[in-house]
């Protein structure tokens, strides 16, 4: 069985090799696809692209279902929700099954943004970067398994997994719909499932692959302070009325200090002590401190400690502040004071922190806060959307045959890494199809993500491409 595995990989990574510019055309053509979900007027665009993958993925003699969302209120306006494309390839008892999820939506992106070059129009630059809207966030990925599917096709190998696909057009905008359909199918559609397999993250660094086993989660809030009627004239009424903003500002200097920790008490009690063994995991990985700040173009992090900004990045809680709705923010000056404003700030947890007590603590600590203010303007706290935070274990046979795959391809052992971000849907596949989730990155750390001059590096997407194929594999040696 290995050497006849160790054969056929070689012929697929061989063929892979051989058609680059035939991948790359084909990143090409799903970039040049607007897919942007945030924006009513790009609405139609989302949903062809999930009929290309439809019909992309039918080609290949799988079996596809296409289920819609329903409507959803937009910019005014009510527009369809773009449908989860649904795949089924193999159906042999006797052959593990693996979902693959992915996102086929993109970032709003214009060239005035600060893109050298059309955010849509795939360009490859001399140094080997694939740069395009969507090309690493998650185009580039969700491409390259069909690419995978297909090759084995063309090469008469035989799949040795039975395959079922998951990809969403509105991760970018809240993976509306998508929760609910999991679950709804998870006996249905997604029945027999032993591993799950996510692609939607990225490498520690820039040279060495990696692993994922931990996310964080994400609670957003929302401070609205209210006093006048209207906004009111500085020169008339500046002294003479209790102003909104001078209050939420108050407040929202209460939530974290210049270093981020977190100044919402209690907050901390839910928080995981590290252990001695954990420490250990931090020594020796490709990350450091130098690398950030040259990324960042500017020395403002607050760690000395390559281990200790990871730490503070992957398994202690942050809490960002993130504007300020209401408030005059436009260029020049104008002497208002505004009516009502709203503060938004979000807190990233950790094992074990529960949304509810975080919740919790947050209204009490804000509450408080603004009884010592003894203002006369009205005080509103709202928890908006929240996602959990996500942990596996490293040595699970999932992650095991993830390891042995970047071995086969990348001729070293991954990195295990978490990641500070936020992916919910993992906790919702690994809950309803109760099967464990792997991330497996094709992208790099600097790839640019949601960012002007999005890339995914040549070298990432092949070498990925060919990553995908010895997963399969590798589980299918389990």
């Amino acid at each position: 069985m290995a050497s006849t595995t160790d054969a056929n990989l070689e012929k697929y990574f061989k063929y892979i090799d051989d058609n680059t510019t035939f991948l790359i055309d084909q990143l090409r053509d799903v970039v040049a696809i607007p897919s942007v979900s945030c924006d009513a007027k790009y609405r139609s665009e989302v949903i062809r692209m999930g009929e290309w993958i439809k019909t992309r993925l039918e080609g290949l003699g799988a079996r596809v279902q296409m289920v819609h969302p329903g409507p959803q209120e937009l910019q005014g306006q009510t527009v369809q929700l773009p449908p989860v494309v649904l795949g089924e390839y193999g159906t042999d008892p006797a052959k593990k099954t693996i979902t693959i999820y992915g996102h086929y939506d993109v970032q709003p992106a214009l060239k005035s943004d600060g893109w050298d070059t059309d955010p849509f129009t795939l360009v490859e630059t001399e140094d080997g970067r694939l740069v395009g809207r969507g090309s690493t966030d998650d185009k580039g990925p969700v491409l390259g398994w069909i690419l995978c599917l297909e090759a084995h096709q063309k090469l008469g190998i035989d799949i040795p997994v039975n395959l079922k696909f998951c990809f969403e057009g509105m991760e970018e905008s809240g993976s509306i719909g998508l929760d609910a359909i999991i679950r709804d199918q998870a006996d249905k559609w997604f029945k027999g499932t032993d591993y799950t397999c996510i692609c939607d993250n990225y490498w520690l660094g820039t040279t060495k692959p990696c692993l994922t086993y931990g996310l964080r989660g994400n609670n957003y809030f929302f401070v609205e302070v209210s006093g006048p009627a209207a906004d009111l004239h500085s020169g008339v009424f500046g002294g003479t009325v209790q102003e909104p903003l001078v209050a939420l500002t108050r407040l929202m200097s209460t939530l974290v200090d210049i270093d981020g920790k977190i100044l919402i008490p209690g907050i901390y009690d839910q928080v995981a002590e590290t252990t001695q063994e954990e420490n250990k995991t931090y020594e020796g990985l490709s990350f450091k401190n130098t690398d950030l700040i040259e990324d960042l173009k500017a020395d403002c992090v607050i760690h000395d400690s390559d281990a200790e900004t990871l730490k503070s990045r992957w398994r202690f809680p942050s809490l960002s502040l993130h504007g300020i709705e209401g408030a005059f923010y436009e260029a020049g000056s104008k002497t208002v004071i505004p009516a009502k404003v709203t503060g938004k700030f979000s807190i990233r947890t950790v094992p074990y922190m529960e949304i509810d007590t975080v919740n919790e603590l947050t209204t009490k600590h804000l509450n408080a806060e603004f009884a010592k203010l003894n203002s006369k303007c009205t005080l509103k706290v709202s928890a908006d959307k929240a996602g959990r935070w996500w942990y596996s274990s490293p040595n699970h046979p999932n992650f095991v045959a993830g390891a042995r795959a970047i071995k086969r391809v990348f001729k070293t052992e991954p990195e295990l890494t978490r990641e500070g971000g936020s992916i919910p849907i993992t906790l919702t596949f690994e809950e309803a199809l109760k099967a464990n989730v792997l991330l497996l990155p094709m992208g790099s750390a600097n790839d640019g993500a949601h960012s002007t001059n999005e890339k995914v590096n040549k070298y990432n997407y092949i070498e990925g491409i060919k990553l995908f194929g010895a997963y399969w594999a590798e589980i299918a040696n389990l």
